[in-house]
């Protein structure tokens, strides 16, 4: 039995032409500086999203703590919301290993925080409180995009308070491509970009943060504290850049197969939000554990919420996505 997997974009395997780019790729001593492949993308991507330098790390929550660890001195702060992934998901790395204070906020339905309360959450210049530094925003955000106009009151705000302005990107192409934009249109506002390779681009492993050349400078150093120089990642890297080559503009294809299950789903009775880009969230409430359960035995891997996350992605086919409809209706009538 094929398993249709909906856990998450980062299930994704490698496609048999970045195999073979991986397999042919030239590798040296990255921690060197000396690995052909990893200089090529890191250089590529930081040209294509408009910055000057940009580092090659093993995962997208590596990526994000060093941008907050080079932005933040121990002792300062940074804004983010209370749903963002380098808040709730990245094992409180920020304060545990970087000594900065997280200022969690509200996330907005469109997935933006609200620049008012961010406003209102910037601590006045008095010993008493953590200095505030950096505003951290994430785009998709629960696969909601957050609206180019956004993003320019963003960078105007945080340039009229003194703050540094980061993005996690980790599906950065996906708004790119729902908006119809080229992805430096979002990058633009931003001091710092988290980018994931190994999500819905479909690359095994990689992220690359991208910045000012004094910043990736600061934040390579940071790398190998915290155990992330890598030697002979040429392979990797050359999976990165084929993912960049030939896999952006097919996540077309994933938000359009979100769209129908998501269609679909509301026409079966259930309650699912807006979709926008690859993630379908889908109310179940206390039938979670038994609908994971019911589609496991049809070899459709879920996980188990009330608020159900599906993310489709390049190994799930649209008539994949018509076995996932149909087992949802069937689970709705037993």
């Amino acid at each position: 039995m094929t398993v249709i997997d909906l856990r998450s974009d980062t299930v994704t395997q490698p496609t048999p032409g970045m195999r073979e780019a991986m397999a042919n790729a030239a590798s040296g001593d990255d921690v060197y500086g000396e690995d052909p492949s990893v200089n090529q993308l890191e250089a590529e991507l930081a040209r294509r999203l408009g910055f000057a330098s940009a580092l090659f790390v093993p995962t997208g929550t590596m990526s994000n703590l060093l941008a907050l660890m080079a932005h933040c001195e121990r002792g300062e702060e940074y804004i983010v919301g209370q749903q963002a992934h380098t808040y709730k998901y990245e094992g409180g790395g920020a304060a545990v290993l970087g000594s900065i204070q997280p200022q969690p906020l509200d996330v907005q339905a469109d997935g933006s925080l609200d620049l008012t309360q961010v406003a209102e959450a910037i601590k006045p210049d008095d010993f008493h409180f953590a200095r505030t530094r950096l505003l951290a925003l994430e785009n998709t955000m629960q696969g909601k995009v957050l609206p180019l106009s956004y993003l320019a009151a963003a960078r105007a705000f945080t340039r009229e308070h003194g703050l540094a302005l980061h993005l996690d990107g980790a599906r950065l192409y996906n708004a790119a491509v729902k908006l119809g934009v080229d992805a430096r249109e979002i990058a633009q506002h931003f001091d710092s970009v988290s980018v994931c390779l190994s999500k819905g681009l479909g690359a095994p492993i990689g992220s690359v943060l991208c910045g000012s050349s004094e910043l990736i400078a600061k934040a390579r150093r940071l790398r190998k504290m915290v155990g992330g120089g890598m030697r002979q990642a040429g392979s990797l890297a050359a999976a990165g850049l084929y993912a960049l080559d030939h896999q952006v503009e097919r996540l077309a294809e994933d938000h359009a197969n979100a769209q129908w299950l998501g269609e679909e789903l509301r026409k079966a009775g259930y309650t699912v939000e807006p979709v926008q880009t690859n993630m379908v969230y889908v109310q179940v409430g206390d039938q979670a554990q038994a609908l994971k359960r019911f589609a496991a035995a049809r070899g459709i891997t879920l996980s188990a919420a009330s608020r159900l996350r599906m993310v489709t992605h390049l190994d799930v086919s649209r008539a994949q996505i018509e076995q996932v409809v149909a087992t949802f209706v069937e689970f709705s009538r037993k």
